[in-house]
């Protein structure tokens, strides 16, 4: 239903010109204070759009995000402590 994903922040050194970073995914946040950028762009096409935004003259460092590896579903293990601090 909807494309794998991938995510990356993205280092620039001008501000103005990061956001032509649009064309190339989805602009989700822009630090004016840091200067970086986070984009998420489609999982398949992800590598050529890096190559591309490489090159340009503003990007200093490319990082990927980590965040769809990050376990989100969580099991209940622990025995419920509630029953120790009635009322």
């Amino acid at each position: 239903m909807f494309p794998e994903r991938a995510g990356f922040i993205i280092w620039v050194s001008d501000l103005k010109a990061a956001r032509n970073l649009d064309k190339y995914g989805n602009v989700l946040y822009l630090s004016r204070r840091m200067h970086y950028v986070v984009m998420y762009v489609n999982a398949d096409r992800a590598e050529d759009i890096m190559k591309n935004v490489r090159k340009l003259s503003y990007v200093r460092k490319i990082e990927r995000s980590y965040r769809n590896e990050i376990k989100t579903e969580y099991n209940k293990n622990v025995p419920d402590k509630t029953q120790y601090y009635g009322l």
